[in-house]
């Protein structure tokens, strides 16, 4: 009994300031992931990662909402990190991969990923509205790569960032909804989302029409633009008499 003391001190120590900072905010985002913020309390972080609360304030004198902060930063660079594509094949295939990470993510962090897209939680700032704002952007950036366009127009723009927000809201709809429509039919729908606006504003900006006769030339008649379109051109017909 004697012996196991000192071996548990020297266990302790052994952890540098950076291995212990990263150990508790391991613990914090464990947390986070599934409740929102004003659910998880010090104790809940401290117990979780197996240390005394005093260990956890010394690492995060700001208590709770520096942690918070600090956590919502790790998790808004993997968020970031879904939208990042190699520039190879079709455009929609790539954008069904980053759509695939990007609700992986959303699943294994559904109620802090409500809490931290809804707003209104105890430990919102100013700081932490910038960090989701923050994630907003660098997602709508990323899509524009995607397309091809390092300098858009403000209509080209909007639509990204509208859909960015549809893709947002869609997310949390299904959370709400018990997940359901599975996950690759919610992928897909999105897919057709962006492709259906990208048709919609090229029909007043020039600009949005000049990327989607590139975006149509890099396609194949497998992937999502085409099934869409064998989807789509039957309902057209149907409106022929209002052209």
């Amino acid at each position: 009994m004697t012996s196991s003391a000192p071996a548990t001190n020297r266990a302790y120590r052994r952890l540098s300031v950076e291995e212990r900072r990263s150990q508790l905010l391991r613990a914090a985002l464990t947390l986070f992931a599934h409740r929102a913020p004003e659910d998880v309390s010090l104790d809940d972080v401290a117990e979780t990662a197996g240390v005394s609360r005093p260990l956890v304030y010394r690492y995060f004198p700001g208590g709770k909402q520096q942690l918070y902060e600090a956590a919502l930063r790790s998790s808004a660079d993997a968020l970031v990190l879904c939208f990042a594509e190699p520039p190879t094949g079709p455009p929609t295939e790539r954008l069904g991969r980053v759509l695939d990470r990007y609700l992986v993510f959303v699943d294994e962090h559904d109620a802090g990923f409500s809490a931290l897209m809804r707003g209104g939680s105890v430990a919102e700032t100013s700081r932490t509205s910038a960090i989701v704002d923050g994630v907003r952007r660098a997602a709508a950036e990323q899509i524009l790569v995607h397309l091809g366009v390092p300098d858009p127009g403000p209509r080209l723009r909007m639509m990204v960032r509208t859909w960015i927000a549809a893709v947002e809201a869609a997310s949390l709809i299904w959370l709400d909804e018990d997940k359901r429509p599975p996950v690759g039919e919610l992928r897909d729908w999105l897919v057709d989302h962006l492709i259906a606006l990208l048709a919609a504003t090229a029909a007043s900006d020039g600009q949005t029409a000049d990327v989607v006769r590139q975006l149509l030339a890099l396609e194949s008649p497998s992937g999502p633009v085409g099934s869409l379109g064998r989807r789509v051109l039957p309902l057209v017909g149907e409106a022929g008499h209002l052209l």
